[in-house]
């Protein structure tokens, strides 16, 4: 049929969206260390400490620890390397950003009852980074096995030559927009593959449906950069109480929020003997913005004036997410011996429908050792099953398979956090690791994460405390440059170092 007759319904059949996969729900489902030096001096170990206003993110009970009220504030200085290979290419790549990461406040009130088991309240709303999204890799190297046309007879094969097309007298602004309202996603990467010459048709005729590449086969010099930025939030509002003198609880309601940028380019040069297109250009560009919902629920007890076990749980993250994208293209082709440039820029923002995404929930145990007033250890451990993670409807099509895929390729990862602290009178010396599995159950996809942090403290003896911490992160993942076609992987060793200051005030 031809798209012509559907023009009048096109904004009515819009239903088919970006396609969202495992990389997109992993990035709002994972956390990172964040929050006060303190807190990241050990690693996060916090589960049964409490008294910090990051250890209350770990476990809400954490509040009723505080014997006063009490203010922080941090500021990080984020440093990412990552060092990439991708055949023969081998190149590194830096970046560094400062942040307002945490702040938070919490406020105590004592019970006046001396007959009640109920010692105090409290009362907290805080902020928190969870995520950091600032990042950018570089990768080149000679592909031998695929070019990036590939990926645009993946799109095409089995797809009408009229519904790739424009229309005679069309933009490319207009024909873009329209294939994307009434047929969609893969549509239009098939009409950037055809207007920038890099198909082929099998005939000329608008029921062709069977399409080659103008890019020969052989070796392919390619060049792929990636360049995001962004963060995932957390605002939360807390209440704890403690019952009689060994007993802590908590509850936190969370309000997540999301922005997320991304840019990729690819460069692909060839001179292979029989190939119409020599060079290509293609730009994508995502802007991402959601909102969210959890809660958590936690207890701490005092087995022993020195021992504290805690326990809490960290509800599914329920999401809605907005997506927004853009795409140019741009090729060199032979014409009869004349190198002709082609550039394809829609300049046209996709705008899709909200989607909704469940985020695995998390059960946490934790141990502490108090050595009085001479330090401490601490340990938590954390258990996440991301093949839980689901897209929403269920009952759409695409996002029930990605969901089943999900669950055949992601496993329940444990996290592993131990930290401690030494005091020498008004200063504090701490320390930490921790290591925390893949959530794929090919570790080799995304890798296993193995950190340390090391860190001061100083009490100024007037209710104010000054923290310093250094902490590193390291991961090894393959990444693909494109989910369909060219699928080869960059392999990344990223290397995410920060240093935090807080200031923190009792009331």
């Amino acid at each position: 049929m031809k798209k012509v007759i559907l023009l009048s319904v096109a904004i009515l059949t819009m239903s088919q969206i970006y396609a969202q996969d495992i990389t997109d729900a992993l990035r709002y489902s994972q956390d990172n260390i964040q929050g006060t030096a303190r807190f990241r001096a050990l690693s996060g170990a916090f589960g049964a400490l409490g008294g910090d206003m990051s250890a209350v993110g770990i476990n809400p009970a954490g509040s009723a620890v505080f014997n006063a009220g009490h203010i922080s504030m941090s500021l990080s200085n984020n440093y990412t390397k990552n060092k990439t290979g991708y055949y023969d290419g081998f190149s590194e790549t830096t970046g560094s950003s400062f942040d307002l990461n945490q702040t938070g406040a919490a406020f105590v009130f004592y019970n006046t009852n001396p007959n009640s088991a109920w010692k105090k309240f409290t009362i907290g709303a805080a902020y928190d980074k969870i995520s950091n999204y600032d990042d950018n890799w570089f990768a080149y190297g000679t592909n031998p096995n695929r070019s990036i046309g590939s990926y645009f007879t993946s799109f095409a094969n089995g797809l009408r030559l009229d519904e790739i097309s424009g229309l005679p007298g069309e933009s490319y602004s207009q024909a873009y927009s329209e294939i994307g309202g009434i047929y969609g996603y893969a549509n239009q990467q098939a009409f950037l593959g055809y207007e920038s010459y890099i198909l082929q048709p099998l005939t000329n005729d608008d029921a062709n449906t069977a399409y080659s590449s103008n890019i020969a086969p052989g070796n392919y010099y390619q060049e792929y950069s990636y360049a995001s930025r962004g963060y995932n939030g957390k605002f939360t509002f807390n209440v704890g109480t403690q019952l009689g003198e060994k007993l802590y609880f908590g509850i936190n309601l969370n309000s997540h929020f999301v922005n997320y940028e991304r840019s990729t380019f690819l460069n692909e040069n060839n001179s292979n003997t029989g190939s119409v297109v020599s060079k290509v250009r293609f730009e994508n560009n995502l802007f991402t913005t959601g909102s969210g919902f959890s809660f958590q629920l936690g207890t701490i007890y005092k087995v022993t004036e020195s021992l504290r076990a805690g326990l809490s749980y960290n509800s599914p993250t329920w999401f809605t997410i907005n997506e927004e994208s853009s795409q140019s293209i741009s090729t060199l082709r032979d014409d009869s011996g004349v190198n002709v440039s082609q550039v394809v820029n829609p300049y046209i923002t996709n705008i899709y429908p909200s989607y909704r995404l469940q985020s695995p929930g998390k059960f946490t145990g934790s141990l502490a050792y108090v050595f009085g007033t001479y330090g401490l250890i601490s340990f938590d451990y954390s258990l996440k099953d991301y093949g839980n993670t689901q897209f929403k409807p269920t009952s759409d099509g695409y996002f029930n398979a990605e969901n089943n895929r999900m669950s055949n390729l992601l496993t329940s990862a444990s996290t592993y956090k131990i930290g401690g602290e030494v005091k020498f009178n008004n200063l504090s010396v701490r320390g930490g690791y921790r290591f925390e599995e893949s959530p794929y159950k090919n570790a080799s996809v995304v890798g296993d994460i193995n950190g340390y942090s090391v860190g001061l403290g100083y009490n100024f003896g007037s209710s104010t405390k000054l923290d310093l911490t250094y902490d590193q992160a390291q991961q090894n993942n393959e990444t693909q440059l494109y989910n369909v076609g060219l699928v080869d992987r960059a392999n990344i060793d990223s290397r995410n170092s920060n240093i935090t200051l807080t200031l923190s005030f009792n009331l």
